[in-house]
């Protein structure tokens, strides 16, 4: 088996051209430095160099072996590049998924942003899906980390997210609620003022399943109990985002998170919510604690601090 340290001998004397240059070049002695020669011959079963009186020149064996000696040369010296680069979580792939309303609250583009900015080497490879899904993909090893809205994964075989063994969970932020009704209802032509909860008791409404999104439906349900009513639906779609169309078409209202407002689709109007303190759009970073790589490590921490920061200037 040929050596590395083999070919970078046989490189220095075919650039020296005399071995006592080359052990000195080497910081060896010339014995040692021409058995490592004969050694490499022996083993391409070819004369590498051609012997003078006053030094030595590659053969034509020789001089094909030069340019590749070279080139795994500057391959190998890379290695340890690539080793470190990937312990620090700066090379390889992150796979992430989100649901489409988290993906709308824009702290989740803006840090995938960042992310991919500090660690260009790395590929980030997203996926779109219900939290079910989700969560499933992240148990099964086919995602790293997954932006979610709730703390429930509804399959099967997984009941709580938080209490998922092997899954950690995040809390990132907290957004209003707001209602989405079609621009020629009635409420969407009044004043800017909020809109009470308790005055929809008589709404249909326009829900997302629940397996899609099983935290803001249960939170929803909740709080119109609160207010003093069961809201009436009439229409489930399987994405939040697919509510907006049957809202804007008036089969109902619908209540979504305040960022879903950035759609700005026509025929929709988004107004506040009051008389509902604690009905809030969550958003949860899940994760695998098992097999945790020092890319996922590293995106969690990008995460963990965009939150903090965010956190901190809404304060100031």
């Amino acid at each position: 088996m040929i050596e590395l340290r083999q070919l970078r001998a046989f490189v220095v004397i075919a650039e020296e051209g005399h071995i006592t240059r080359a052990a000195a070049r080497l910081g060896m002695q010339q014995p040692p430095l021409t058995r490592l020669l004969h050694g490499l011959e022996r083993d391409l079963g070819v004369p590498l160099m051609e012997r003078f009186p006053k030094g030595v020149r590659p053969t034509a064996a020789g001089t094909a072996l030069l340019a590749e000696a070279r080139a795994v040369l500057q391959r190998a010296a890379g290695i340890n590049d690539v080793v470190s680069r990937a312990a620090r979580g700066e090379q390889g792939k992150l796979a992430l998924g989100f649901t489409s309303s988290s993906a709308l609250n824009p702290f989740v583009p803006s840090v995938i942003r960042t992310f991919r900015q500090s660690v260009p080497g790395v590929s980030v490879v997203l996926d779109e899906a219900g939290t079910a899904e989700l969560v499933d993909a992240l148990m099964h090893e086919r995602l790293d980390a997954a932006f979610v809205r709730s703390q429930l994964a509804h399959t099967t075989n997984l009941t709580n997210l938080i209490n998922t063994p092997g899954l950690r969970v995040d809390t990132i932020l907290r957004e209003p609620m707001v209602v989405a009704l079609a621009t020629d209802h009635p409420m969407a032509q009044a004043s800017g003022s909020p809109v009470p909860l308790s005055s929809l008791a008589s709404e249909a409404f326009v829900l997302y399943r629940r397996p899609a999104g099983p935290g803001l439906y249960d939170a929803l349900l909740a709080a119109c109990k609160a207010a003093g009513f069961s809201p009436t639906v009439a229409q489930e779609a399987p994405r939040m985002t697919a509510t907006m169309s049957l809202v804007a078409a008036g089969l109902g209202i619908s209540i979504v998170p305040a960022s879903m407002a950035r759609l700005r689709g026509d025929g929709v109007v988004y107004r506040t919510l009051s008389g509902c303190p604690g009905l809030l759009a969550p958003l949860y970073l899940a994760s695998r604690i098992t097999d945790r790589s020092p890319i996922l490590a590293r995106f969690i921490d990008t995460v963990v601090k965009q939150a903090t920061r965010d956190d901190k200037q809404m304060a100031d």
